[in-house]
């Protein structure tokens, strides 16, 4: 390999390990804002919720430093096919990410109104559970990136069937507080938001590890990605959670 093309590859390398290392900050931030947005549900503490709210502006910030610096090194290394693979993928990993921070702070929103109403039994453990998984989703599927673990990544998109599951209990039990008593509709409704807003962040950590497959396989998994929410189709009660609140 010549100097030139030497100074080439290492410095796309070290611009590279610059992007990931703003990759991994924006997922860690995320993966609080999921455990605290949960956490001041459960506790009714709008402090808490306001803390999250205000970390989504870091999430943002970062996203837009992955884009203009991903775009940059595409532009100036010309990186080749499997190089390129991995700056397509990072900006794609950062999207989904800004997007979790998102559902994460409408999460938060609706803990000030909440603390206002009489609270559903057993509805925050409910939510705590499901933001759990997706929390441990999103943890795998980072750590299968950087690890380029095809197989991590796959356990990963395999888990989001348990959290569907999750979101179908949940919703059904909602309905059944609605049915008893009028008074808990309010409530109920927006404990289905916040159960549908985890649901997509699930989607997005999903999201993340198909691109860690496409990243060291250079295809997209063959098989469909599993699904088990089956309530998309009620027309009754079957809103999308407000993703661009």
């Amino acid at each position: 390999m010549s100097g030139l093309k030497q100074h080439i590859v290492s410095g796309f390398d070290r611009d590279l390990e610059g992007i990931q290392a703003h990759i991994m900050k924006m997922g860690g931030i995320v993966e609080t804002m999921i455990r605290d947005a949960a956490k001041s549900l459960e506790t009714r503490d709008e402090e808490l919720a306001e803390d999250v709210r205000r970390r989504d502006a870091q999430v943002d910030d970062l996203e837009d430093l992955v884009n203009e610096e991903a775009a940059r090194v595409i532009a100036l290394r010309a990186p080749a096919a499997s190089d390129l693979r991995i700056a397509l993928s990072v900006l794609r990993m950062s999207g989904n990410l800004e997007r979790m921070g998102d559902l994460a702070k409408n999460m938060a929103k609706r803990t000030g109104v909440l603390v206002q109403l009489q609270p559903i039994d057993g509805s925050a453990a409910t939510l705590r559970r499901m933001a759990r998984e997706v929390e441990l989703m999103l943890k795998d599927a980072l750590d299968s990136y950087i690890q380029r673990d095809a197989e991590m990544a796959r356990d990963v998109i395999e888990r989001d069937r348990d959290v569907d599951q999750m979101y179908n209990t949940a919703f059904r039990e909602f309905l059944t507080f609605m049915l008893e008593d009028p008074r808990n509709i309010t409530a109920c409704m927006h404990l289905h938001f916040i159960a549908k807003n985890v649901e997509r962040m699930g989607d997005h950590a999903t999201g993340i590890a198909e691109q860690v497959i496409f990243l060291v396989e250079g295809k997209w998994p063959d098989e469909d990605r599993p699904k088990a929410d089956a309530t998309s189709t009620d027309m009754r009660f079957s809103p999308e959670a407000g993703e661009g609140e």
